[in-house]
């Protein structure tokens, strides 16, 4: 018997495939070239790719990014082990090739020795060892730190109680990178295409906080160069002649627009001053979908993100387990589907989107559907909310405000709900906006009632749904909610034995979370609607709705 099993490129793309069956098409690949190749070569006229993003990318520091409008551009700038395909397959990227031990907790990666930084270094082994320990580094403050927790010593090195040179990464030479799991993870060939994972070019980062923030210091490793970075306005990017599979890269130039109002972005581009509309890169005004879709101007696709609400569960009165359940049970996601954001979304009554994989060709929701969590019961609610300001030693609901990020779609959305609010338990809940930037330093400080969020697959599993959102020790965890009998089932279910246990133990989370403590408020299972203008080719919305463009072109 081996005791090691060698996974080819060919081999890697079947493997993900049987782990990520609810993914569908498998887009057969079986080279070790990015997804969506192809693109022409040798092309007379330069070809440019326009769209737009409702606001300035926060940081393109792959270890404090922390959101879509980030990750959407540095998927261009940067380059992991490896990258998911628009159908969520893994396919190799740096890496070309690893081999993974019998027991599945050691992993050796072999990397391309042709991969260079954008001011011509190679990318080696090491960045990638510097670059986990560094987002694991407390004094880094990355929010997605957890993510590496996978690793052996991960956590601990983490949480002040193990060494740097303990955490299970270790480059072996310039193009062999060993890493060892805390437990066998089967779906670890997904994981490291995140973009906490990515490598950073270590003598431009040390010593030097914003070397990210600019495109004069910021250095990459991807298909694409950061030539501009106009803040407030807008982002231009250039094909990177360097990149190993430059002659893949359809794009000479990528421009992105800051552009805020959704009808301003529909305006750009019916006068053909943009390419593209959708999918975290500028949304169709949510009164104009019916129409277009019916014309054949736009198309809606169900994608596996979650739209809800938080609570902030350490401030009165949602530290209330049934104001907290009042409150979800008062609204109608259905009215909202069609009156508000008319683009056919799914009620949610739990996290995990319906296009999340399971087992044995199942999704997750088939295997644990989300009708006995919770249901629309005005009456209920209404009686939940007395008893649970009464708890609270409240004789009025108090002051409280409903923060949202600035979009149409976002106060569409939340003028609804305070409505039936209003109408349905007697309640005035305050609205307040703010741009994007600010919005998430507000919710990560707590300074809300309830806020708007929503989360895309950063990979397709349940527990990026599950320990991302309602595990204690998370870091996107911004309602704060705190059961530590949660937090345990989650834990066990990164170390279970089997992907069966693995499953079990996330649906009996989510259930806890939802069922009985309604940690958050789902409101629907997501869709986008997008728009293109003819020619484009590999420009698509990925299976987590992100738009996904690095590589594709113009015919």
């Amino acid at each position: 018997m081996n005791y090691k099993k060698m996974i080819s490129t060919a081999m890697a793309v079947a493997l993900a495939g049987s782990l990520l069956a609810a993914c569908g098409n498998d887009n057969g690949s079986n080279s070790a070239s990015p997804s969506g190749s192809g693109a022409s070569q040798g092309n007379a006229k330069p070809q440019e790719f326009r769209f737009t993003l409702a606001s300035e990318p926060p940081s393109l520091d792959p270890a404090l990014m922390k959101d879509a409008q980030s990750s959407i551009v540095a998927s261009g700038l940067y380059d992991g082990l490896t990258r998911l395909s628009p159908e969520g397959v893994p396919e190799p990227a740096i890496a070309k090739e690893w081999t993974v031990s019998e027991d599945g907790k050691t992993y050796t990666f072999k990397l391309r020795d042709d991969a260079k930084w954008s001011n011509g270094d190679p990318v080696t082994a090491s960045d990638f060892e510097y670059s986990w320990k560094r987002a694991l580094n407390p004094e880094t403050g990355s929010e997605y730190a957890y993510m590496l927790f996978y690793l052996e010593n991960g956590e601990k090195f983490n949480a002040g109680e193990a060494a740097e040179d303990e955490v299970g990464v270790k480059a072996l030479d310039e193009t062999t990178l060993e890493v060892k799991l805390a437990s066998a993870t089967p779906y670890f060939n997904s994981l490291i295409a995140h973009y906490t994972y990515w490598p950073v070019h270590p003598a431009s980062v040390e010593g030097k906080p914003e070397w990210a923030a600019d495109a004069d210091t910021i250095v990459s490793n991807g298909p694409f160069l950061l030539k501009e970075w106009a803040h407030g306005d807008k982002l231009v990017l250039t094909k990177n002649p360097d990149y190993y599979h430059a002659a893949e890269v359809g794009f000479d130039t990528v421009t992105i627009s800051l552009v805020e109002d959704d009808s301003t972005v529909f305006n750009l581009f019916e006068t053909d001053k943009i390419d593209w509309i959708g999918a975290q890169a500028g949304s169709v005004p949510s009164d104009r979908v019916p129409q277009l879709v019916e014309d054949g101007k736009a198309k809606i696709k169900e994608i596996a993100s979650t739209y809800y609400y938080l609570f902030n569960t350490k401030q009165k009165p949602f530290d209330n387990v049934k104001v907290r359940k009042a409150f979800a049970m008062a609204i109608d996601r259905q009215a909202i589907i069609d009156n508000v954001t008319k683009a056919n979304q799914t009620p949610a009554f739990a996290l995990i989107p319906p296009s999340i994989g399971g087992l044995d060709g199942k999704n997750f929701r088939e295997m644990y559907p989300d009708d006995g969590y919770f249901s629309e019961n005005l009456e209920e609610a209404k009686k939940l909310l007395a008893e649970g300001l009464a708890e609270g030693g409240l004789d009025k609901f108090p002051e409280t405000t409903l923060l949202y990020n600035t979009n149409e779609g976002h106060k569409a959305i939340a003028e609804a709900i305070v409505d039936m609010w209003r109408k349905n338990l007697g309640v005035e809940v305050k609205l307040s906006n703010q741009e994007w930037g600010t919005f998430l330093e507000s919710r990560k400080a707590g300074q809300f009632g309830v806020a708007r969020s929503g989360w895309g697959a950063d990979f397709n599993h349940a527990i990026n749904f599950s320990y991302d959102l309602i595990h204690p020790k998370s870091g996107n965890n911004d309602g704060k909610y705190d059961n530590m009998a949660v937090g345990q089932a989650l834990d066990d279910a990164i170390a279970a034995p089997d992907e069966k246990t693995r499953l079990e133990r996330i649906a009996q989370a989510e259930k806890t979370a939802i069922a009985d403590d309604m940690a958050v408020l789902p409101i629907y299972y997501y869709t986008t609607v997008t728009m293109e203008k003819d020619g484009f080719e590999d420009v698509v919305s990925d299976y987590a709705g992100h738009l996904d463009w690095a590589f594709g072109k113009k015919k």
